[in-house]
């Protein structure tokens, strides 16, 4: 059987301006988690070997408030274009970068999502590498529930490790004709990068609350809250 060939392939790169709109606190911006907590005690391996349990605490409330968040218009808007695809009403491909360490695309419905930055519902044990789902408190005497050991970390990518999953998306921006971002600042690398590795060969567009303030990489940029922005983009590629 011959394998379907889509007529485009399409990278969505999102940030944490989509989950901004589900009610998730940001890390940049203005009263964001960053003017609260010191990156280096929080966010780093050095932070976690020197207090383990202030990191856990710290990820422990923002699992606790992610409980409390729901997938927004903009995240169904993506889990609808490739369910379109899926049904063959639109003849493409779509993969979802994330630099979000929250579930709502997945809980909107999307399948093809790829966590570069880690995922806040699950853990990492030290020990033996597994990564359970997490959906409660984790603290530093917490056993693994595979190896029985009390060495489990969150299953994020601090500041000063290498991003997950950077072979498939070389690969998928590689091989993309359309380059989309989401509520993202376009600050943190390696994914401020990605526009620069596919503009040779891709339409890319930035759909982002605020105009940027210098000239950027982008052909055009959209300007509004993605719930509103997105669902648009998305009904134009659906033609409806």
């Amino acid at each position: 059987m011959k394998q379907h060939d889509p007529a485009e392939r399409l990278v969505v790169l999102t940030g944490a301006g989509i989950s901004r709109e589900s009610g998730l606190e940001t890390f940049r911006d203005a009263g964001g988690l960053w003017n609260r907590h010191d990156i280096a005690d929080v966010c780093t391996p050095q932070g976690f070997r020197r207090d383990p349990m202030l990191v856990s605490r710290f990820y422990n409330e923002r699992r606790a408030e992610l409980a409390h968040a729901e997938p927004n218009a903009a995240h169904r808007a993506l889990a609808t274009l490739e369910q379109a695809a899926r049904d063959g009403r639109w003849n493409g491909e779509l993969l979802i970068v994330t630099q979000n360490i929250d579930d709502l695309h997945e809980r909107a419905g999307s399948r093809d999502v790829v966590h570069m930055h880690g995922e806040l519902r699950r853990v990492r044990c030290l020990s033996c590498g597994a990564t359970p789902e997490w959906l409660g408190d984790c603290l530093p005497d917490t056993p693994c529930p595979a190896c029985h050991r009390p060495n489990l970390r969150p299953d994020i990518v601090w500041f000063g490790e290498v991003p997950l999953h950077m072979e498939r998306i070389a690969a998928a921006l590689a091989a993309c004709d359309r380059f989309v971002t989401i509520g993202t600042s376009g600050m943190v690398y390696p994914a401020a990068g990605f526009v620069a590795e596919v503009r040779d060969h891709a339409d890319t567009l930035d759909i982002n609350l605020e105009a940027p303030a210098t000239p950027t990489l982008f052909d055009r940029t959209l300007v509004g809250p993605a719930t509103r922005m997105v669902p648009r983009w998305v009904a134009d590629i659906l033609g409806s």
